[in-house]
């Protein structure tokens, strides 16, 4: 027989025998052997009303920390958050990956939904933070961004984009190893014409926001 047909049946078989033998073991470990030469076991946390787990490692500790410096090495950040810029409120979505542990780029896409004007603000920044023990983790983060800022129905105007830059800090809060509460703070300063006027002027904007990050390790 080929070679790879038989390792594809020999898969096969695993998995039918360890779904089969799942509903009657009594524990969360069971073995497998599959044409009489290949043994596996497999491990199964459950929680107490005998489901599994969406992170095996996570159960029975769902607001356990691994000891040590937070891992940011090779992690996806998900952040949803709102909060306000000037006095506005602020809707904001950023993804973060960090390529070591000190260094992470996050785009995220932000919402302002005003009563005569909305603005649409994306944006591309860095985080810079020294990784600790503990559940506390700040950070620096600035970047560049644009703001598109849309009329209201009511308004017979046309859209503006505007140049933004911002920079602030903020703290992570870890809830457990792959959530945490995040709040931060930043100076943001957009770039426009004035209307009649000629140049550019500057607008000083302070933005805060609170929200949670998501994070998933990507295997290199």
């Amino acid at each position: 027989m080929i070679p790879r047909v038989r390792i594809l049946i020999a898969t096969l078989a695993m998995a039918g025998a360890a779904t089969m033998a799942r509903a009657d073991a009594p524990d969360d470990s069971l073995s497998v052997t599959v044409l009489g030469d290949t043994t596996a076991t497999v491990t199964t946390p459950r929680t107490h009303d005998g489901l599994e787990p969406l992170v095996p490692e996570l159960a029975g500790r769902p607001y356990h920390l691994e000891p040590g410096e937070r891992p940011y090495l090779h992690r996806l950040s998900f952040s949803p958050a709102v909060g306000s810029l000037g006095n506005d409120r602020l809707y904001s979505l950023r993804i973060a990956y960090s390529p070591n542990s000190w260094l992470a780029y996050e785009g995220s896409i932000a919402h302002d939904p005003n009563h005569e004007v909305h603005a649409i603000i994306h944006s591309l920044s860095v985080i810079v933070r020294r990784p600790m023990p503990g559940r506390f983790q700040p950070y620096l983060t600035g970047g560049y961004g644009m703001t598109v800022v849309l009329p209201s129905g009511a308004i017979a105007a046309q859209s503006v984009t505007k140049n933004m830059l911002t920079i602030g800090g903020g703290l992570e809060w870890f809830i457990r190893d792959d959530l945490a509460l995040r709040g931060e703070l930043r100076q943001a300063t957009a770039f426009g014409h004035q209307s009649n006027q000629e140049g550019m002027a500057a607008y000083d904007y302070f933005e805060q926001t609170l929200g949670l990050a998501f994070y998933r390790t990507l295997r290199p």
